[in-house]
């Protein structure tokens, strides 16, 4: 902050957000009408709002939204090129949720056996099932060596083999020779604390540079120009309550998924959706956001994370008759079936009164057969979070799981330089000035289903990418467009508002109302009836925070309701587009499962040779990404249609993997 200290100054908003207390002047006259008796005192004049709510503005070369993987990897990609750049944070770097990730990073180094990045290329798109685009894919299967060994030359600790090179597990999903020639061990693992160590290493390597960091900001809106290009950022600081205005040439949003929608979920609470949110407020699309992954092995009753690597280490998951049951599912790859198809199995096995416990509603997934060193070695948190969150000795008992809403595959529309797109009138358009990386965008190199340990894959190649675009498309200290006159006012009116309201409805128990209607209504198996009333719910709950949501504390400074307020805006923007275009999707392909429309829907029928079959248009099929825009003040979704890219970048060096019907 010091170091942009002479750039910023604070804004006379007498004439600048006058509209907006015109705004707030109308919010808090219908609050009155409604209620009749609100306490609150909200503003009512020009100089109160520029009392109020004091703004700094800021000016730089780019601004990044978030500290995680994606947003450190951005910030100190572009800093280390010269760019002026400002890295805004609701929470302490080391915080984000990235350190939650445990089983690790796929790269195909070969040091388990010989492996290629065309067949670690091959496993994404089948594990997408045929709905990822294949450029993207392309890309990152490609750059995912060179970022493994980059991050081992900033110091991230990889465990190693006895040779002294980086030691890979096997995962799911995860094939050789493209899916014949058995399991591949391209799992690059620090233990079972992966993600805590890339976290600390990306930090650290950022100290390198001087970027300025805005810690405990939180990202209110975008700022648009008149012309549609995104010249910044209004945060809120919230150990002071001022509001600040980055005014950038590039904004990268890096803020991580929305899992909190849900009631059970391995996302940490800071997981709301808010750059998701921030773009449906813009007027620009998401994509792809029925598409929510359940892990399959989340502790029984905690919701925390087991990873995927207990499988990959020898773990086995079993029914109420000890029986190892995803032989009967996936005969090839058992329990290292991609996720999706091991989350629907084990919820089988509980529908058909199989599962474990008194209530038959849980598994079991067992380690005890494993060696101990092994155990100590490669799970050393695994063993420690099962005897604190279940009461398990995993060296004797088996710890009790069940599927878990674990990652969001949809997000805001990308393609595989970093760059925001608009589908519109059949064309993706590029959005001038904004990028995003990791869990908030779609690339879309997860399809329909992310395989694991392509996660912290993403966060590293997109963010990279999104620096190396801006970079070779911009120069430092460029002239940025001007913002417009009125920037950030309908944000500070909704601020307002919020901070004011005085209805019926706490913040948590809307929350709560939204997390148990996910839960019931768009859970691992999904049917019309039941979406559509989901769908009504959602609607009902909604409207509810936007005008009988009541927050209790009035001041600015560290106010943790007024953020959980404007948390709960992002949240249940997310959860409508999420069950809305759940509903509109009549198949079933990877994480989305219809128990009234089985199969999956393509433009060919891929259980017949398709010598004969005649190509159907896009209307009639659903291997396509569903584009989401939305009213934020009605709740009203639209949705419309983008084709799935199946060329790669380069067809001699790889070739379009053809569509198939995916089994393990």
């Amino acid at each position: 902050v010091a170091a942009v200290v002479d750039k910023k100054k604070v804004v006379d908003m007498s004439l600048l957000f006058l509209s907006a207390t015109r705004s707030m002047m109308r919010t808090a006259a219908l609050r009155q009408g409604a209620r009749g008796l609100s306490t609150a005192s909200p503003l009512c004049n020009a100089e109160q709002v520029s009392t109020s709510y004091p703004v700094v503005d800021h000016q730089f070369d780019a601004v990044v939204v978030g500290a995680g993987g994606a947003g450190l990897r951005a910030a100190f990609g572009l800093t280390e090129q010269g760019f002026n750049v400002a890295c805004i944070t609701k929470l302490f770097p080391t915080r984000s949720h990235t350190v939650a990730a445990q089983g690790g990073i796929n790269a195909s180094l070969g040091n388990m056996e010989e492996d290629h990045w065309t067949y670690h290329m091959y496993d994404t798109v089948k594990g997408s099932d045929w709905l990822g685009d294949q450029n993207a894919i392309h890309y990152m299967a490609k750059e995912a060596p060179h970022a493994v060994y980059e991050l081992e030359n900033y110091g991230m600790p990889f465990s190693r083999t006895e040779e002294g090179k980086i030691y890979q597990r096997a995962f799911g999903g995860q094939s050789l020779e493209f899916g014949k020639g058995g399991q591949a061990h391209r799992c690059c693992a620090v233990a079972d604390r992966t993600g805590h160590s890339l976290l600390h290493t990306l930090y650290g390597q950022s100290l390198r540079f001087n970027t300025s960091y805005f810690i405990e900001y939180f990202a209110l809106d975008l700022i648009m120009s008149d012309e549609g290009e995104c010249v910044g950022v209004l945060a809120l600081c919230q150990e002071d309550g001022t509001l600040h205005r980055f005014h950038a040439k590039n904004t990268v949003l890096a803020t991580g998924g929305f899992g909190r929608t849900y009631f059970s979920a391995t996302s940490a609470h800071a997981c709301t959706g808010d750059g998701n949110a921030m773009v449906s407020r813009a007027g620009l699309q998401n994509e792809d956001m029925e598409f929510v992954q359940f892990h399959p092995t989340g502790i029984y009753g905690a919701g925390c994370l087991i990873t995927e690597g207990c499988r990959g280490e020898g773990g086995i998951l079993l029914n109420s008759e000890g029986e190892p049951y995803m032989e009967r599912y996936a005969p090839t790859a058992k329990d290292l079936a991609s996720r999706d198809v091991v989350s629907r199995s084990s919820t089988v096995e509980i529908r058909e009164g199989r599962g474990c416990g008194p209530n038959k509603d849980h598994v079991h997934l067992q380690l005890s057969h494993l060696p101990a060193d092994v155990l100590h070695e490669r799970l050393p948190g695994i063993s420690e979070t099962a005897q604190i969150f279940a009461g398990v000795d995993v060296t004797k008992e088996p710890i009790p799981v069940l599927p878990t809403v674990h990652y969001n595959m949809g997000g805001v529309t990308t393609n595989y330089r970093g760059q925001a797109l608009v589908h519109k009138d059949g064309k993706d358009q590029v959005v001038p000035g904004l990028y995003a990386a990791g869990e908030v965008a779609c690339a879309s190199v997860h399809g329909a289903n992310r395989l694991g340990a392509n996660s912290l894959l993403d966060l590293v190649i997109f963010g990279r990418a999104c620096a190396n675009t801006i970079g070779e498309e911009n120069t430092p200290g460029e002239k940025i467009a001007p913002m417009p006159n009125n920037a950030g006012e309908q944000s500070i009116a909704n601020l307002d508002s919020v901070r004011y309201a005085d209805g019926a409805n706490s913040v948590a128990d809307i929350r709560l109302e939204m997390q148990r209607t996910m839960q019931e209504h768009a859970a691992v198996f999904r049917d019309g009836p039941v979406l559509k009333e989901g769908k009504e719910k959602l609607a009902d709950t909604y409207g509810k925070m936007r005008n009988d949501m009541k927050v209790s504390d009035r001041g600015m400074v560290f106010n943790t309701d007024l953020i959980e307020a404007l948390e709960l805006q992002n949240l249940l923007t997310c959860a409508t587009q999420v069950i809305t275009a759940a509903e509109a999707r009549k198949e079933s392909r990877g994480a989305h499962s219809r128990e009234d429309f089985k199969d999956r829907e393509d433009e060919f029928d891929y259980t017949k040779p398709i010598e004969g079959q005649t190509k159907r248009p896009m209307e009639e099929h659903w291997r396509k990404h569903t584009i989401v825009d939305m009213d934020f003040d009605t709740g009203k979704v639209s949705l419309s249609y983008r084709p799935v890219i199946d060329e790669t970048l380069d067809q001699n060096e790889c070739k379009t993997v053809p569509p198939v019907i995916r089994v393990y």
